[in-house]
């Protein structure tokens, strides 16, 4: 039996790491591309124990010209692509007030979060169509209820996140006559090392009733929809936005 195969980026921590697990765990060899030199020791051991092939990368994926070698190294370990899980973020450099951002951690922001994940998509597409099968493919982005819901201290981080937002839909129209799924993510309040600095802050806004759900987000909670999502059983509800965050963000009166 032929494995699919999935890239994650920003999978050696966090909300990635959950998504290769889950993914793993739902039968797909893994590629995690992430910013460290090499992968934490544990990772490959983790992935393997759940019987899934791995791969590694390491690149930064602001960096445009790193993604043909992504795309290259994850057919050369599986002989095909079939789920991407743009993941890989950056939060705001500096919380602030919006009348002081700076322009280098605008394009900061800009350059991760939106133009690399847009064309490390395009990069990954192209490869998904030279291998035509009828299995369903989909490439699923980690966006945030901040690409609709405003936090001017992180202005940039929020624009990122719609542009992205944009691109998803985009995307999805492109890739929806190749059974290609493109959906995109958008997780709350998620307890991880990028929240671990605000989490008194976090915990009285939770206690207070901002989330209905009246807890923290898991990152295996995200890891369990890209795990559904990449199964292709909800392969026409394409260009569909799914909010992972306890009701965050239902409007209220």
């Amino acid at each position: 039996m032929i494995r699919p195969a999935a890239i994650v980026t920003g999978g050696a921590r966090g909300i990635g790491l959950a998504c290769a697990q889950a993914l793993a765990d739902a039968g797909f060899d893994i590629l995690v591309a992430d910013v460290a030199a090499k992968p934490p020791d544990e990772l490959a051991q983790d992935v393997a124990k759940r019987g899934a092939k791995f791969a590694y990368v390491s690149c930064d994926i602001a960096d445009l010209s790193s993604h043909a070698a992504l795309v290259e190294t994850a057919m050369r370990a599986f002989g095909r692509i079939d789920c991407l899980v743009n993941n890989a973020g950056v939060g705001a450099v500096v919380r602030g007030d919006l009348l002081d951002l700076k322009p280098d951690n605008f394009d900061r922001a800009i350059g991760v979060n939106l133009r690399g994940t847009v064309f490390l998509s395009q990069a990954v597409a192209k490869a998904m169509l030279r291998q035509p099968s009828d299995e369903a493919k989909s490439i699923i982005t980690i966006t945030s209820v901040s690409a609709e819901m405003a936090s001017p201290e992180r202005s940039e981080y929020c624009m990122s996140k719609a542009g992205l937002s944009m691109w998803v839909k985009n995307l999805a129209l492109r890739l929806a006559p190749e059974n290609i799924g493109v959906f995109e993510l958008r997780p709350g309040i998620i307890r991880t090392d990028m929240t671990a600095g605000v989490t008194a802050k976090y915990d009285a806004l939770i206690d207070s009733g901002l989330v209905p759900a009246k807890r923290w987000g898991e990152a295996s909670d995200i890891g369990a929809m890209v795990a559904a999502l990449a199964a292709g059983r909800l392969g026409f509800s394409t260009g569909s936005i799914i909010n992972v965050d306890g009701a965050l963000s239902v409007p209220r009166l």
